[in-house]
């Protein structure tokens, strides 16, 4: 590595930005239903909390009762049909049982067709990863291009940095196939 502040900067910047996209693709895998009772698919359901929209996990508690269900006990009873109705419309697939104390989620057991959409969802995220990646590797080679026209670097520096941006775009890409794999291997199992 070169000194300079800089090339290290951008170098920060670089690193920073891409694991921000594998953090980001790990948050959406998390979404994904993979057939267990998971709380993580109800991270993006936001609940009418006396006329202000507040995330689900912030006006009761959510429990894993067993492998297949989860169990949402509202703070406040008087929500119970305002969570009942923000999971039907989150469009998650899942059906609330309401018995007045509590929310029950069931989650059924996927079928082999289901779990292949799932398969493709999860490629489809894992591809938009990697274009994300590609354009920050684009953006970090186009400021090298401008520091070396400006002189601010040589062709040798250039070179060599290009190369380390090239190792860490590659360890990050990577990542995300690792992470691609394990979401697949976990939705394909039955």
């Amino acid at each position: 590595m070169i000194d300079n502040e800089k090339v290290e900067e951008m170098m920060l910047v670089l690193e920073e930005k891409l694991d921000k996209t594998a953090s980001v693709l790990r948050e959406e895998y998390a979404n994904i239903r993979a057939g267990r009772a998971n709380p993580h698919v109800l991270d993006k359901i936001q609940v009418d909390y006396y006329g202000t929209m507040s995330p689900l996990n912030q006006v009761g508690n959510i429990s894993v009762a067993d492998a297949k269900c989860l169990v949402i006990s509202p703070w406040d009873t008087s929500l119970l049909k305002g969570i009942e109705k923000a999971i039907l419309q989150s469009n998650i697939g899942l059906t609330p049982t309401n018995d007045g104390k509590v929310i029950r989620l069931i989650f059924p057991d996927l079928t082999e067709e289901r779990r292949r959409d799932l398969a493709k969802q999860i490629k489809a995220l894992s591809e938009d990863a990697k274009v994300a990646v590609r354009n920050v590797r684009r953006d970090a080679m186009d400021t090298l291009k401008k520091m070396k026209t400006a002189k601010e670097i040589s062709e040798d520096e250039c070179a060599n940095v290009e190369k380390d941006v090239e190792k860490v775009v590659a360890k990050t890409i990577e990542t995300i196939e690792k992470h691609t794999a394990e979401k697949e291997k976990e939705i394909m199992s039955v």
